[in-house]
């Protein structure tokens, strides 16, 4: 079950509440009964000591008949407080049931608790032996006070305190919730501002300034994550604004050549010659297809599986082979520099069409004659591999941003075979490149552009 904060925090600020109330109540509560034990026992010591001092200048019959009529009249009708002498000598006992009571504990300071029948709460006594005088032998005296007093106003004060707890709990928990509301209505507003925000209100943000010190990093975070998800949903725009462009291409020429084809009649040579040109479109729409099904598993997670152990300037000038008749052509070559004993794991397929994408795009860009660089460079983890042209320099605001998909610096240059791409090559580069644990880079300077990638490791 789900509680909201302000309900969280007035449960705390309660529980607080009860710790506190419970601890002072517990500090009162000793201190008082210590403070109403210590008043008892001072009347019970101040009252003893009187009798004490008449009881123990009695040494006749005569006279200690004196000493219970005394007695008597000291006694309350009420048994507040009792007095008991013990003696071995009849003539000189005083009290009721002297005999049930001959024998109770006390303590070595002579204090003890003594019940009464008939009496819901103990008597407090304090005992002392008095020496024999004359013709009276040593007797016991005690002095019993009652205890109902102490208990019923220990009793009174807890019922109080109690009371008062359970009252100050309550105005806790009512002030809690006023001051959680007021105090989180910072983080009401800014849950309300982000109720707001819509595809089409994605560039507000939150106002860092008008918030706490302790919602300001909530706030800041919030608004990164905002910039990320405007950045992601305009590339996602222009993502599909492209894909829809690149396919509407194909199927645009399909459908003319195809209408073109059977408005009137074709022989059969004319009809293989359209065919043969729809064909082209549908290579390039399943080429589309496939790339962007290949950069969704990559989006996915999926990482490079078949990994074997080898030189990745084998790889490289394998992936040359492949272009010799386009370089012969263009009257381009290519050189390998760097490690050229650098090995690694990786999955060879998926390298060399890394590779094969890097210089594709490096002849595209090169002028007739040039020379194209690849260099290897076994770092202290990875394996670095860089593919170099000269041509035309590309800006810095455009390096970020070569990897995203159907992303061109311009888009009128050639492609090497007189077509354009559909620029998905340098993305499907970055995404091979993190399937291997690497990543993609770009940089143009000084008339050459350098696009290059690494592999996760140099093998041992």
């Amino acid at each position: 079950m789900k509680h909201s904060i302000i309900a969280r925090l007035v449960m705390m600020f309660a529980a607080a509440a009860l710790i506190i109330f419970s601890l002072i109540g517990g500090v009162l509560y000793a201190v008082v009964k210590n403070e109403l034990l210590r008043h008892e026992r001072d009347g019970l010591v101040t009252t003893f000591n009187d009798i004490e001092y008449m009881v123990s200048r009695v040494g006749t019959v005569d006279r200690w008949a004196r000493v219970q009529t005394k007695l008597d009249t000291l006694t309350p009708a009420d048994g507040k407080v009792r007095f008991w002498v013990f003696s071995d000598d009849p003539r000189f006992s005083y009290g009721k049931d002297l005999a049930e009571l001959h024998d109770f504990d006390y303590d070595p300071n002579n204090i003890g608790r003594l019940r009464i029948k008939g009496k819901e709460f103990p008597l407090h006594t304090l005992t002392k032996v008095l020496p024999a005088y004359l013709d009276r032998p040593a007797i016991r005296l005690t002095i019993g006070v009652d205890t109902e007093p102490y208990f019923e106003t220990l009793r009174t004060f807890v019922a109080a305190m109690i009371g008062l707890s359970l009252a100050g709990i309550l105005l806790v928990i009512l002030f809690g919730y006023w001051i959680a509301r007021a105090g989180l209505q910072p983080l009401k507003k800014m849950s309300d501002k982000a109720q707001t925000l819509s595809p089409q209100t994605l560039s507000e943000r939150l106002a860092v300034s008008a918030l706490p010190d302790e919602l300001s990093d909530l706030a800041q975070a919030f608004n990164g994550a905002l910039d990320r998800m405007e950045n992601a949903y305009k590339q996602l725009e222009a993502f599909n604004a492209d894909v829809a462009h690149e396919l509407r291409t194909p199927l645009a020429n399909l459908i003319g050549e195809t209408q073109v084809a059977l408005s009137r009649e074709r022989s059969a040579p004319e009809f293989e010659t359209v065919l043969q040109s729809n064909l082209e479109e549908l290579d390039r729409l399943r080429s589309i297809i496939n790339d962007m099904l290949f950069l969704a598993r990559c989006d996915q997670g999926e990482a490079a599986t078949s990994l074997v152990h080898t030189a990745i300037a084998d790889e490289v000038q394998k992936t040359i082979e492949f272009f010799e008749f386009v370089l012969d052509e263009m009257q381009m070559s290519v050189e390998v520099v760097g490690d050229v004993d650098a090995k690694s794991m990786i999955e060879t397929a998926l390298f060399r069409r890394a590779l094969t994408n890097l210089l594709q795009n490096a002849i595209q860009h090169s002028p007739a004659g040039a020379r194209i660089t690849v260099s290897i460079d076994a770092q202290q983890q990875d394996v670095q591999v860089a593919v170099s042209n000269p041509g035309e320099p590309i800006e810095q605001r455009h390096l970020p941003r070569l990897f995203d998909r159907f992303y061109r610096v311009d888009s009128a240059r050639r492609d090497f075979d007189g077509v354009h791409g559909h620029g998905l090559g340098l993305a499907i580069v970055k995404a091979i490149a993190l399937m291997h644990g690497g990543t993609a880079f770009a940089s143009s300077k000084s008339g050459k552009t350098t696009i290059g990638f690494t592999v996760g490791g140099k093998a041992a």
